[in-house]
């Protein structure tokens, strides 16, 4: 009879063993459905797939606008005469070609493209600035005959022209960076915006001073 209890006993706790290891665990919530996978984007970097139409605007808004401060951080390099301005020029180059991929990375993440018109973005996630500058979701972007006058420019001019839209692109990215941590879901896409916000802040506290 021991023994056999004893058997009994054993199945059990096998059984039990089973079912854990099937668990796997997961993490599930309180209708014991998991939360979203994150998934793995081209650059390789864990991207959760929880995201929203304002995520996605953030990530296609801010990958031209950080293009353009890379082409105008490009421009210094012959045309700037203050080192200062040369410094603070390679720095964004290293900042925000990274930032650039990352967002990439999210959109491929994401299942969303990189450009176009931003399918599926309301009216209320618009970014301030796209009328004035004919663009969607670019606040702070520079028009044609503004960086035509800054290709054009060098020396001390040129100095003091690429700080003036230095400051004013910088403050639409924080702009930008703020409507995505109002309104956005995903936490690496707000923890991106948060990141953008701290770091151009303090430059542009840095290119007032280079100004005065």
């Amino acid at each position: 009879m021991k023994i056999k209890k004893m058997a009994l006993a054993t199945t059990a706790v096998t059984a039990a063993l089973a079912l854990s290891a099937c668990g796997g665990g997961e993490a599930t919530g309180s209708a014991g459905q998991a939360p979203p996978a994150p998934t793995s984007s081209a650059a390789g970097q864990q991207v959760s797939a929880d995201h929203n139409e304002a995520d996605i605007a953030f990530a296609q808004g801010m990958i031209p606008h950080h293009r353009q401060a890379v082409d105008m951080a490009n421009l210094a390099a012959d045309r700037a005469e203050s080192d200062q301005v040369k410094q603070l020029a390679t720095a964004i180059q290293q900042a925000q070609g990274p930032e650039i991929q990352q967002l990439q990375g999210f959109l491929a993440a994401w299942g969303a493209p990189e450009s176009g018109d931003m399918p599926g973005m309301s009216q209320e996630h618009n970014m301030p600035g796209m009328e004035q500058n004919g663009m969607s979701g670019m606040s702070g972007m520079m028009s044609d005959q503004q960086m035509q006058q800054l290709e054009q420019a060098s020396g001390v001019e040129f100095d003091r022209m690429w700080l003036q839209m230095m400051i004013a692109h910088h403050e639409g990215a924080v702009q930008m960076a703020q409507t995505e941590l109002r309104d956005g879901r995903n936490p690496e896409a707000k923890a991106l915006a948060q990141k953008i916000i701290d770091a151009q802040q303090t430059e542009i506290t840095q290119m007032q001073e280079m100004l005065g």
